[in-house]
């Protein structure tokens, strides 16, 4: 099933940077109805290092599981990924796991690679079993190319309206470095790593501990500061993959400073995909950044902005350009962290809704409606004195949310 485009869609697919040494292929195993592509491998050059950040939902699933296996197993070292969209592979028990490993050594045998070289990521609905005989019988129809982003983009989109990518150049120690990314995600979105993947590629020389603790740091401003609805996916993450095609000068460090552009780089090219995310949550009409400041931590704030973010009736409230204080005010405090009452502060753009724990005096319905009709809206709350803030990012909830999800496998 396609569904219309998001009005928050951004208005073109971004021109990326070639990747240095990247190669893709682009295929349909018939996991749809519907005549679209389902498949995606990739091939790296050797030397090639990569690291990995996956959903915490205790479920979890064959190719999650493959994957940390994997990674562990080589040491970050990574040769290809083969990505299927229309199949999660999860709760499939040892079936699941078996049928994963199949589907990789079809595609290892197809593009020479060892199979321990190889990731994957699955998305579609859980607890179908993969049919691997799929994918295998596809590989003889899929021709390894320089990396077409766009068709990549859309080859692992599920109910996604529109295909994501984002791109950035800069320099380590005086070298030009790219990196290129993909994501695909809609609903079932609230990661702690949501059905959310996403795969960056540099061409950056870098070391795998290197790019775990880059990736792990900024994963947490990015993919872990949005939520569509609250529902932390089995199949989620998020994979970086440095080629080393770009001879950067030895880096031991992630803290080394020479790294500081790349990092700056790699936070935009993050936090771009995830917003993206939500411009497409099912349904949305309203892309929303909550602030929440005066925090006893950085933490606790983040808890208080999910716990507002996820909130169903902040979210209708948002859908039907209502900015009712009172349920966010409400959220704040069922969050269960400390918070000042007294000090309690709502925010809407720079319009007050509510000031030191009481409605704003200087409070205008006319302007504050006029503010809740456009598509991206702020809300900032303040709790109390401390120096804790955290920013997430969510959308509204619709009646076109509950329409897709109670037609998905039908």
């Amino acid at each position: 099933m396609t569904h219309p485009i998001s009005p928050l869609a951004p208005a073109r697919f971004p021109d990326l940077p070639a990747i240095a040494g990247l190669e893709a292929a682009i295929g349909r195993a018939g996991f749809y109805k519907h005549e679209r592509p389902d498949l995606l491998l990739m091939r790296m050059p050797e030397g090639t290092r990569a690291a990995g950040v996956f959903t915490t939902n205790a479920v979890g699933s064959a190719p999650t599981d493959w994957c940390k296996q994997a990674l562990s197993a080589t040491r970050g070292g990574a040769r290809a990924l083969l990505v299927n969209a229309g199949c999660a592979n999860s709760f499939t028990g040892p079936a699941g796991d078996a049928a994963c490993k199949r589907a990789l050594e079809s595609a290892c045998a197809h593009i020479g690679v060892e199979t321990r070289e190889i990731l994957a990521a699955s998305t579609g609905v859980i607890g179908v079993l993969l049919d691997d005989a799929k994918i295998a019988r596809a590989m003889p129809d899929l021709s390894l190319h320089p990396v077409n982003w766009f068709d990549a983009a859309s080859a692992i989109m599920t109910t996604d309206t529109f295909p994501k990518g984002s791109g950035a150049t800069c320099e380590i120690d005086g070298v030009t470095v790219n990196i290129a990314g993909i994501a695909k995600g809609s609903g079932m979105i609230a990661p702690n790593m949501a059905t959310m993947l996403a795969f960056v590629f540099t061409d950056a020389a870098l070391s795998a501990p290197i790019l775990k603790t880059l990736l792990k740091a900024e994963s947490e401003t990015s993919f872990n500061a949005i939520t569509v609805d609250g529902d932390r996916s089995t199949n989620d993450c998020v994979l970086l993959f440095a080629t080393g095609q770009a001879k950067v000068p030895p880096i031991a460090d992630a803290h080394d400073p020479r790294l500081a552009a790349f990092r700056e780089a790699l936070s935009g090219v993050l936090r771009d995909l995830a917003i993206q995310i939500v411009r497409d949550g099912e349904g949305a009409t309203k892309l929303v950044r909550v602030i929440v400041d005066g925090a006893a931590s950085d933490a606790s704030a983040k808890i208080i902005a999910r716990t507002i973010s996820e909130s169903p009736l902040v979210k209708t409230a948002i859908a039907g350009e209502d900015a009712n204080w009172g349920r966010i005010v409400a959220a704040a405090g069922r969050s269960d962290q400390p918070l000042k009452r007294e000090m309690l502060s709502v925010r809407f753009g720079d319009l007050y809704a509510a000031r030191d724990g009481m409605v704003s005096p200087d409070y205008d319905e006319a302007a504050m409606s006029a503010y809740m009709k456009r598509d991206e809206l702020e809300i900032t709350v303040t709790v109390g004195p401390g120096a804790g803030r955290a920013v997430m990012w969510t959308c509204d909830l619709t009646k076109r949310y509950v329409e897709i999800n109670g037609d998905y496998r039908s």
